[in-house]
C-alpha cells in the first residue's frame, strides 16, 4: 500500500490530507498557520502520521499548495489551490453528482470557482483585497460579540427578532459597526445573523461573477458554520453540497494531484529501464542474425539461409 500526502498552508491554518491508493482520507490535521510556516506545517504534517501509524518514508509523493506552498521545501511538488481545490471537490462531491461551482471561504480570502462536465476550472474569481466576508471576519466578530467563533451557527439559530443590518463592505468598518449595535441594545443573536447575511450577499455577488451552476459544493473553515450555510442556501435559493470535512478540501486535492504525478514518474521510470538480460540476448542474437546468416539459430541451408527454394 502507498500513501500521498497533500499539505494546503493557508494563512491562517495549516491542513494536511493522507489518503491511499484507492483515494481515501485516512488523517486529516488542522494547525495554526502562524509565523513559523515550515515549523508548523512540519509539525502538523509529522504529528498526523504519528497519529494515524506511519512515517514520513511511508509517503510515496508529498504535495503542497496554499499561499505558504513554496516555503514547505520538502514537497515532492507544488500546486495552484485553485486547481487543488476543484480536484478535491470533484473527489468529495462524486457521492452526490457532477461539482459545477464552488464557494471556498478561507482565513483572509474567498472564491469562486465555476468547473466544467469534466471538473475541469473554467473560471474563477477571488476576493483577496478585504477581510470582510472570510473567516477572519467572522473571528473578530466573535471576539467583539465576546462569544466563541464554533458558537456563531448557534446564536444565529437562537435569534428571535429581525437580523441586525451590517452593511460596511470594510472589516474595519464592520467591527466599528458591530461595536455601536450592540451599544444600541440589539442582541448578539441578531447581529450574528446580520453579519452571516452581509457575508452571503458579498459572497453571492462573487459567485454571480463565475455563474451560479449546481451543484454547488462549499467549502473552507466557516462552511462549518450551519448558520451561515443556511445564509447562503436563502440567497441562493439553491442547496449546497457540504463535505464533512471542508477545511482539507484543497489538501485532499493536492494528495490527488501528488498521486497522478508519481503513477506518472513510475511510469516513465519503467519505460527507460534497461531490458531484461534475456530480452537484451535474444536481441543481440537477432541484430548478428541480420548482419551473418551463418550466425542464425534455425538449421541452414547450402546456400548459408535458412531456407532457400533452389537448395
Amino acid at each position: 500500500m502507498e500513501y500521498f500526502a497533500g499539505i494546503d498552508i493557508g494563512s491562517t491554518a495549516v491542513k494536511v490530507a493522507v489518503m491511499d491508493d484507492d483515494r481515501q482520507i485516512i488523517g486529516s490535521k488542522v494547525a495554526k498557520t502562524g509565523a513559523l510556516v515550515y515549523k508548523n506545517a512540519q509539525t502538523a504534517f509529522l504529528s498526523l502520521l504519528t497519529e494515524i501509524g506511519l512515517q514520513r518514508k511511508d509517503i510515496a509523493y508529498l504535495t503542497t499548495t496554499g499561499y505558504g506552498r513554496k516555503l514547505f521545501e520538502d514537497a515532492d511538488e507544488t500546486i495552484s489551490e485553485i486547481t487543488a481545490n476543484a480536484i478535491g471537490a470533484k473527489q468529495v462531491g462524486k457521492p452526490f453528482g457532477t461539482i459545477r461551482t464552488i464557494i471556498n471561504i478561507g482565513g483572509q480570502d474567498s472564491k469562486a470557482i465555476s468547473l466544467d462536465e469534466d471538473g475541469n476550472v473554467s473560471n474563477f474569481a477571488m476576493n483577496d483585497r478585504c477581510a470582510a466576508g472570510t473567516g477572519r471576519f467572522l473571528d473578530m466578530a466573535a471576539r467583539n460579540l465576546e462569544i466563541e467563533t464554533t458558537d456563531l451557527g448557534e446564536f444565529h439559530y437562537n435569534a428571535q427578532g429581525t437580523p441586525a443590518a451590517v452593511n460596511a463592505t470594510c472589516a474595519v468598518f464592520a467591527e466599528s459597526e458591530i461595536i455601536g449595535l450592540l451599544g444600541k441594545g440589539h442582541g448578539r443573536e441578531e447581529i450574528v445573523k446580520g453579519i452571516h447575511f452581509s457575508i452571503a450577499k458579498r459572497t453571492i455577488r462573487l459567485v454571480k461573477r463565475v455563474g451560479v451552476k449546481e451543484l454547488l459544493y462549499f467549502d473552507g473553515g466557516p462552511a462549518l458554520n450551519k448558520g451561515l450555510v443556511a445564509s447562503l442556501e436563502d440567497e441562493l435559493g439553491k442547496r449546497l453540497v457540504i463535505p464533512e470535512f471542508p477545511q482539507v478540501t484543497t489538501a485532499f486535492g493536492a494528495a490527488i494531484i501528488g498521486q497522478e504525478s508519481y503513477q506518472y514518474e513510475q511510469e516513465e521510470k519503467e519505460q527507460l529501464s534497461p531490458k531484461p538480460e534475456k530480452q537484451s540476448i535474444e536481441l543481440a542474437e537477432h541484430y548478428k542474425s541480420t548482419l551473418d546468416p551463418s550466425f542464425s539459430k534455425t538449421v541452414g541451408s547450402d546456400c548459408g539461409t535458412s531456407s532457400c527454394s533452389n537448395c
